[in-house]
């Protein structure tokens, strides 16, 4: 589309009071600059022109480590001068035959419609400005318009008359330019403000002198342009945004008991009569199959549920994959590596770990299941643990089909349980046993009569 974007994302977030970069504080499941960049790509931009400042190496080091799809040319602005130096800076590296927006790394939400209709306009007239009506205005820039209701000025309110101040009408700092003007316009800034600043707004006005007519687009939606100063502006923006997708998930036919008491921080695959109860987290990249059902305050992060699936209340699942028809909790936590076959169950209290599950295998009740390999229609009592780890090394579990575990069982690996055996409970089973067999490894019982317990003297 010979288009660049100039993202600038230098400033230091002194009121986040945070060591972590401002534009990295996530919103979403992602940082905020996450967002900007999505923006972009979605319009197909060439190239996508960084502009960093503090804690720069920190900004580059996320990004090298999760790449997006165009590549980023990093520009360092080494003073933060105002909006005008810092798009100065990456300016001399777009093509002046190309259209060039301007956004931030701290307004996460800015929708890819609007950055296109936005740079329809300025291809037409040059520039292009981004604006918003509100009713509180306070500390924005304001559009200064004249009879004809054209866009001559915008003054930020530090610079401004009472008069001007009583305009509802704001600069949103989104802005699209042809690049060659840009360039031009740019090297007419001058500090003569109030804030000894090089102001980008200013090239409203330096255009308008020009002969040029500055392009307007308004938003009437307040959050796309809402920018983060501090966490209440980030837990605000990050509760609108949650709303935004709990409602575009009722619309696909998701039943979100509250959508404003749902989580979605990553991609969400959904099926047909998916239904997400209260406090419901989905993190991570995760998909829904056909007739899900999350109960409350469930937990999953990069989890693959297959059809028919419900996973009760107060379960914690991580890079999990269930089959079809599966039944999870309440109180479960399956980590990362837990692959369960159709019809399997994982009971209240249970934690499993690296541990392959046949179909109908059940896991009941206050149990660990921890590298192992569990086949079909397996039956594990109570209290049962897989003892994998001697203090230094991992060691298997592997139970095969038609397994008995009695309850309170430890199966010390390595060890393998043979087809349709049986453990007495109470066992600790330290060797292999084979198919069919019993097993049964506990301390004699001995009742000694007469016993008398003793007394506090």
């Amino acid at each position: 589309m010979n288009t660049d974007v100039i993202v600038l994302a230098a400033g230091k977030g002194t009121r986040m009071y945070s060591d972590l970069p401002k534009v990295l504080h996530p919103l979403g499941g992602k940082p905020m600059l996450s967002h900007v960049l999505d923006a972009a790509l979605a319009i197909d931009a060439d190239t996508i022109h960084l502009v960093t400042g503090y804690q720069s190496d920190q900004v580059r080091s996320y990004f090298d480590q999760h790449p997006v799809a165009t590549p980023l040319n990093w520009v360092e602005q080494t003073e933060q001068l105002g909006t005008g130096h810092a798009v100065m800076q990456a300016a001399p590296m777009v093509d002046d035959s190309k259209t060039v927006l301007v956004l931030y790394g701290d307004v996460p939400l800015i929708s890819p419609a609007s950055l296109r209709q936005l740079r329809e306009k300025a291809q037409t007239t040059g520039i292009a400005v981004l604006t918003l009506i509100t009713e509180d205005p306070t500390g924005l820039g304001r559009i200064i318009r004249d009879d004809h209701d054209r866009i001559v000025a915008i003054v930020e309110e530090k610079d401004a008359t009472p008069e001007q101040k009583q305009i509802t009408e704001i600069n949103t700092g989104i802005m699209a330019f042809n690049a060659g003007r840009l360039k031009t316009w740019l090297s007419s800034l001058n500090t003569a403000n109030a804030q000894g600043e090089y102001y980008l707004t200013d090239t409203v006005a330096i255009a308008c002198r020009s002969g040029c007519t500055v392009g307007s687009l308004q938003t009437f939606d307040e959050n796309e342009v809402q920018g983060v100063n501090n966490r209440l502006q980030l837990a605000d923006l990050e509760r609108s945004y949650q709303l935004q997708q709990a409602r575009q998930l009722a619309l696909q036919g998701v039943t979100v008991a509250d959508p404003a008491r749902l989580d979605v921080r990553g991609p969400l695959t959904v099926g047909r009569d998916v239904s997400l109860d209260v406090n419901v987290i989905l993190e991570g990249r995760n998909r829904l199959g056909d007739r899900v059902s999350i109960g409350p305050n469930v937990v999953l992060i990069d989890c693959d549920i297959g059809d028919d699936c419900v996973i009760l209340a107060n379960s914690h699942l991580q890079g999990a994959a269930l089959s079809s028809a599966c039944t999870i909790g309440p109180f479960a936590r399956l980590r990362p590596g837990t692959e369960l076959g159709s019809h399997a169950k994982i009971g209240n209290f249970v934690e499993t770990k690296k541990a392959v599950i046949g179909a109908g295998s059940k896991v009941n009740h206050l149990s660990y299941i921890g590298d192992a390999s569990v086949a079909e229609n397996v039956n594990i009592g109570a209290g049962t643990i897989t003892c994998n780890y001697d203090g230094v090394n991992k060691h298997k579990t592997t139970i095969e089909a038609g397994v008995f575990v009695g309850s309170n069982t430890a199966l010390v690996a390595p060890v393998s349980i043979g087809r349709n055996a049986t453990i007495g409970a109470g066992s600790v089973i330290t060797a292999d046993i084979p198919e069919n067999d019993l097993a049964v490894a506990r301390g004699k019982q001995r009742n000694i009569s007469g016993w008398k317990r003793p007394v506090k003297k």
